[in-house]
């Protein structure tokens, strides 16, 4: 696994080995990337069910403004670290150690984000219960991006986005959830 561009381009980023981690191929990294590449400059990025943060990293090193890494696990949150140290992206990241839908529950002070990803252990239903709480701390013009088993459902729509495009690498499923143009995102806001 590798940063692909940007200020920290090139390089190499720690994941943890064991069956239960399955970082994101630099295949699907890329065509991620290449849908947003000239939208994310400037923008505060939600790396949900970090992993190794290599989504966030790739964000910040592409020029993102901050990120935000979130993973309940004490291991990725070490790597997320010593990935952000290996690419000298401290300053713009916060890590935090924790429950995905306690970090998103609703209170004071929240902020919200341009864009979300959202990778979770697949086949527990996870990702369809983060959805609506994501949805409620995104910007308008954001856009929430899942990654999925190719075969599992998702819903059409959360809150006010709505499936935008969905693009298949083998056995996983990208889809980018959007609020229609024209739609205004009534659900976040700065009254939190």
């Amino acid at each position: 696994m590798r940063v692909i561009t940007g200020t920290a381009r090139g390089r190499r980023l720690r994941t943890l080995e064991g069956n239960d981690v399955r970082p994101t191929t630099d295949r699907v990294k890329e065509a991620v990337f290449s849908v947003i590449q000239f939208d994310i400059e400037g923008r505060r990025i939600l790396d949900l069910f970090a992993g190794s943060g290599q989504m966030g990293i790739e964000a910040l090193s592409r020029g993102a403004s901050e990120a935000v890494f979130v993973d309940s696990s004490p291991d990725s949150i070490a790597v997320v670290r010593d990935n952000l140290r290996t690419c000298g992206l401290n300053g713009a990241a916060v890590v935090v150690q924790g429950d995905a839908l306690s970090y998103l529950a609703p209170r004071a002070g929240r902020r919200e984000f341009d864009f979300a990803f959202l990778d979770p252990p697949y086949g527990r239903g996870i990702l369809q219960s983060a959805l609506p709480a994501v949805a409620a701390v995104m910007k308008p013009g954001g856009a929430i991006i899942c990654e999925s088993p190719s075969d599992e459902a998702l819903p059409e729509s959360v809150g006010e986005f709505s499936v935008d495009r969905q693009y298949r690498y083998g056995r996983i499923k990208v889809t980018f959830y959007r609020v229609p143009e024209g739609k205004a995102i009534t659900n976040g806001g700065d009254d939190e």
